[in-house]
C-alpha cells in the first residue's frame, strides 16, 4: 500500500505542475492578444488626459493664436493688439447687411470668403480634436472667440438660401493702396454667388466651416450651434444643386484664389455634415457616386485652401477607426482610409514611397509662394492620424511592406514644427514673435505703418519701401517661408516669402495644439 500511495502522490504532483503550466500559457496568450489588439502587434497604450506640457509648443501656440486678433475686421471687442482699432464698419451696408466682422486675408484688407471659410473649418477641427490640450494652456477661449468672429461673418454673408457673399473689397483697388485698415478710404464692393452665378467650392467650404463650428459651440450655446448647422445644410444644398466653379462665375478671383475644382469641397462639406448630424445620407454621399467621381482614391494630394481631399480622407478615417460596424465596414470608406495612409506614407522620410518634395533639411516643400502652408498642414494631418491610431489601439500601418507606428508620424510632425520655430539653416523662427530671431520686415500694411501716422491711399507706400523694420509686430504671423534652397530674404517687398495669411494661422494653431501635450482624441464629436 505504501508503494501505491507513493506513486499516487508522484502522479498528483506532476498533474499539478501541468495545470500550473497550462494556466501560465493561457495567461501569456491573453497578454499577447491584449497587446496586439488593433491592426498590428505591440499597440502603444492609449494616452490619458493631457499630460506634461511641452513648453516650446505651448509658448509658440500662445503666440500663433494672436494673429487672428491682428487680422480682425469690424468693431473690436477686448482688443489685445495695441496698434489695431475698429475698421471696415460699413462693410455690407450697400446690401443692407452687416459684414463688418470676419478677418482680413493676409497683408492686405481683402475679405476673400473661400480661404476665410477654410480658416474657420481648420480652426474648428483643431478645437474639436485638441480643445482639451488648448485648454491646458489657456488657449481654448481665444480659439473659440476667433472662430466665432469668422462664423458670425459667414452667417451674415448668407442672407438667402441661394445667395452667398464671397468677397468684400476690390482686389485691384485694394492692392493700389498701402494704408492702415482703420484709415482706408477705398471702395469696398460686394461679390456674391447665386443660382445664375454659382460657386460650388466656396459655398461648400462655407458649409463645412459652419457644420464643424456647430459642433464646437454645441456644448455651450445650442441656439447658436443650431443656427450654424441650419446655414450649413442650406449652403450644402445650394452648392450641390447649382454646380459650377466660382472661378468661372467670378473671373477676377483667378488671380488671387483660383479654384482647381469643386469636387473636393463637396466631399469635405458632406463629411463634416455627417459628423455634425449623424445623418447617414451624408455618409452615403461621400461613399457613393460622388466619392467615385471626386475622391481620387489611391492618389495622395496636398492639403490646402484649394484642395481638401487629404483632409477629407483623414476626417473620414475617423469613421473607419471609431464608427459602428455598419458604417466602418464600407468598402469605399476603407478606400478613404487607405488613401489617407498613402498620404502618410508620402510624408514619412524613410518610407519607400516618401515624397521628394522636401528641402535638404527635411522640410516638406511644394510651392514658392507661401511655402510653409504645405509642411504645416501635412504635419497637422500626420498628428491627427497618429492620434486616431493610438486611441483605437492600431499599432502599425504599411507602406509597400514596411511598417510604421503612430510615433513615426508624430516625430515627423515635430520635425516640421521645429523647423518653423527655428531649427533650420537660417536659424530663424518663421512664426513672428516667437524666439529672438524672426522676420522684422513682414509684408503687412498695418504692421508696417506707425499707429499714429496719417496716410492716404498712395502716400502710405513710403512705409512699404522704408528700410526700417516694421514699427508694429504682427505677432503670431506665419510668414510664407523659405525657398527650396532654404534661403530667406527678410524684405517687405518680398511678399512671396514675408507675407503671412490667416489660413496659415489655422494650420499652425492646429499643429501646435496637437503637440502641446499628449492626449487621446474623442471618438465622437457629438
Amino acid at each position: 500500500m505504501k508503494d501505491h500511495d507513493s506513486k499516487s502522490r508522484g502522479w498528483c504532483g506532476w498533474f499539478l505542475v501541468l495545470i500550473v503550466l497550462a494556466v501560465i500559457a493561457v495567461a501569456v496568450g491573453i497578454l499577447i492578444r491584449s497587446k496586439t489588439k488593433g491592426s498590428g502587434s505591440g499597440a502603444a497604450p492609449v494616452p490619458g488626459p493631457p499630460g506634461a506640457i511641452t513648453k516650446k509648443y505651448s509658448d509658440a501656440l500662445k503666440v500663433a493664436m494672436q494673429f487672428f486678433d491682428v487680422q480682425k475686421s469690424g468693431k473690436l471687442v477686448n482688443n489685445k493688439i495695441p496698434w489695431r482699432g475698429n475698421s471696415a464698419l460699413d462693410d455690407g451696408k450697400g446690401a443692407k447687411l452687416d459684414l463688418s466682422k470676419g478677418m482680413y486675408d493676409a497683408g492686405d484688407h481683402m475679405k476673400f470668403g473661400f480661404p476665410m471659410a477654410f480658416t474657420a473649418t481648420v480652426l474648428a477641427w483643431s478645437i474639436l480634436e485638441y480643445g482639451d490640450q488648448m485648454n491646458a494652456v489657456n488657449q481654448l477661449g481665444p480659439a473659440q472667440d476667433s472662430l466665432k468672429w469668422i462664423t458670425d461673418y459667414l452667417v451674415a454673408a448668407h442672407p438667402e438660401d441661394n445667395v452667398l457673399y464671397v468677397q468684400v473689397g476690390d482686389p485691384d483697388a485694394d492692392h493700389k493702396c498701402w494704408d492702415r485698415p482703420e484709415k482706408m478710404t477705398e471702395k469696398r464692393p460686394l461679390t456674391q454667388v447665386n443660382t445664375s452665378s454659382p460657386g460650388t467650392e466656396v459655398a461648400a467650404e462655407t458649409a463645412a466651416a459652419l457644420a464643424s463650428a456647430s459642433l464646437v459651440f454645441k456644448p455651450t450655446d445650442s441656439t447658436y450651434s443650431s443656427l450654424l448647422l441650419k446655414h450649413a445644410q442650406q449652403l450644402f444644398t445650394f452648392a450641390d444643386e447649382n454646380r459650377g466653379s466660382y472661378s468661372v462665375s467670378i473671373p477676377d478671383v483667378q488671380t488671387y484664389y483660383n479654384s482647381t475644382g469643386y469636387g473636393d469641397e463637396l466631399l469635405w462639406a458632406a463629411s463634416w455634415l455627417y459628423h455634425a448630424t449623424g445623418n447617414r445620407t451624408y455618409l452615403d454621399y461621400v461613399t457613393g457616386q460622388n466619392g467615385k467621381a471626386f475622391a481620387k482614391w489611391g492618389s495622395p494630394t496636398w492639403f490646402s485652401w484649394d484642395d481638401k481631399l487629404a483632409g477629407t480622407q483623414v476626417l473620414l478615417s475617423r469613421v473607419s477607426f471609431f464608427g459602428s460596424k455598419d458604417t466602418s465596414n464600407s468598402a469605399n470608406l476603407h478606400n478613404y482610409r487607405k488613401t489617407a495612409e498613402a498620404v502618410m506614407c508620402g510624408l514619412l522620410p524613410k518610407s519607400p514611397t516618401a515624397t521628394e518634395s522636401r528641402t535638404e533639411s527635411g522640410l516638406i516643400w511644394v510651392s514658392e509662394w507661401n511655402a510653409l502652408q504645405h509642411p504645416v498642414a501635412s504635419a497637422f494631418l500626420a498628428v491627427l492620424y497618429s492620434d486616431y491610431m493610438l486611441t483605437s489601439r492600431t499599432a502599425k500601418f504599411s507602406c509597400n511592406g514596411h511598417s510604421y507606428s503612430p510615433s513615426d508620424l508624430r516625430k515627423f510632425a515635430m520635425t516640421q514644427a521645429d523647423y518653423v520655430l527655428g531649427n533650420n539653416p537660417m536659424k530663424m523662427s518663421y512664426l513672428v514673435g516667437y524666439g529672438d530671431n524672426y522676420p522684422k520686415f513682414v509684408h503687412h500694411r498695418g504692421a508696417s505703418i506707425p499707429a499714429d501716422a496719417t496716410t492716404g491711399c498712395s502716400d502710405g507706400f513710403q512705409w512699404l519701401n522704408s528700410t526700417d523694420p516694421n514699427p508694429n509686430v504682427a505677432v503670431g504671423a506665419l510668414v510664407g517661408g523659405p525657398f527650396k534652397n532654404e534661403s530667406f530674404i527678410d524684405s517687405r517687398n518680398n511678399s512671396m516669402q514675408t507675407e503671412p495669411s490667416t489660413y496659415n494661422s489655422a494650420v499652425i494653431v492646429g499643429l501646435l495644439s496637437s503637440l502641446v501635450t499628449t492626449s487621446s482624441v474623442v471618438q465622437s464629436f457629438t
